[in-house]
This record gives structure tokens, sequence and C-alpha cells, in this order.
């Protein structure tokens, strides 16, 4: 059956399921603030939340979300990536990980509790909506920018995601990316 976005109606927990496994991602990056372009290999690996559920409360306690609110498939995000361009060595690996927490208030949006921001590393609470093709919508306020993330899956083993970071106003662009994610597919 071939895949067709027009038919999907995504909501949080089908999008953590099409999102569990490995990727190998290809990003590209333009960063106006320094005025230069970036290539960036990662591996992802994306699975189900195994550990304790005090984590997952944790979080949430840190949050503006009531501490009994609904949350729904919780994950965890490892990765290890390669750039083209680091100011202190080219040949350093970026590394991480986090764990991730959905609170959906409908079956369209909701909120995102992450132990690690994608602009900065601090604890992060976004707020997410699916459009009617599928698209993930992310969208962050750090303290000193605002992160808007889309995902969009091509098939089942191929997903894209680009990334526009503004400043805390939303009145200046600093940097703005594109990926392709490729599932690893174990013979």
């Amino acid at each position: 059956m071939g895949w067709n976005r027009a038919s999907i109606k995504m909501d949080i927990e089908q999008f953590v399921a099409l999102s569990l496994g490995e990727w190998r991602s290809m990003r590209s990056g333009h960063s106006l603030a320094f005025q230069q372009f970036e290539d960036v290999l990662s591996e992802i690996k994306i699975k189900s939340f195994e550990g304790d559920n005090k984590e997952v409360k944790h979080l949430i306690q840190l949050s503006s979300v009531p501490n009994e609110s609904d949350f729904k498939a919780p994950f965890q995000m490892e990765w290890n990536a390669e750039s083209d361009w680091e100011p202190d060595d080219p040949s350093e690996v970026s590394a991480g990980s986090c764990i991730i927490v959905p609170i959906p208030t409908n079956a369209k949006s909701g909120r995102l509790l992450r132990s690690v921001g994608y602009a900065e590393s601090i604890p992060a609470e976004s707020n997410y909506t699916f459009l009617d093709d599928g698209t993930f919508i992310l969208t962050t306020n750090y303290d000193q920018s605002i992160a808007e993330e889309r995902i969009w899956f091509v098939s089942d083993n191929v997903r894209c995601r680009s990334s526009v970071l503004k400043t805390s106003e939303g009145s200046g662009i600093l940097q703005s990316s594109f990926a392709s994610e490729v599932r690893r597919v174990k013979a």
C-alpha cells in the first residue's frame, strides 16, 4: 500500500509510533548570525521511554502543566552528530539525549515537555499541533529565542524536518535548517 499524506489523521501517539527506531539524518543549516552554512550528519535513536515514571512526573512538575495531566507515549531521543563547521574543533562530535513527554489537549494539539531543549540546553516546554496533512509543528519559547520545528513523513521510512530559530521578540531570523531523515531498516 502506498503512502498517502492526505489520508493521515495524525495524533501524538501515532506520530511517536511512526518515529520510533534508528534514523540517519542529513541536515543543512544556515546561521544568519554567523553568516555560515553548516552540514550535519547525525545518528538519531528514538525509543519508547522505559525509565521510571518518576522522571516523567518530575518533568511535569517543572512545567506549567498541572500535575494531574494525562501524558501519552513518552519517549527518549538520543543523537550523535558530526558537523562540518565547529568553531573550536571541526572533528568534535555532538551527542546527547533527552526525555520527551507529550501531553495532548485534544487529538490535534497539546504540550510537549523536553528534559533538554532544541535551541538551548535547558528543560523546555513547547506547544505542538498537527496540520490536516499530518505535519507536526512544534513551537518553543526560550529565554533568548523562539524555535519552530516542522516534521512530516514522506513515507514510513523517510521523514523531513525543518526549523527556524527566531529572536525572542520573533522579529528576526537567527538560523534556519532542513533535514532529511531515513530510518535504518534491519534486514
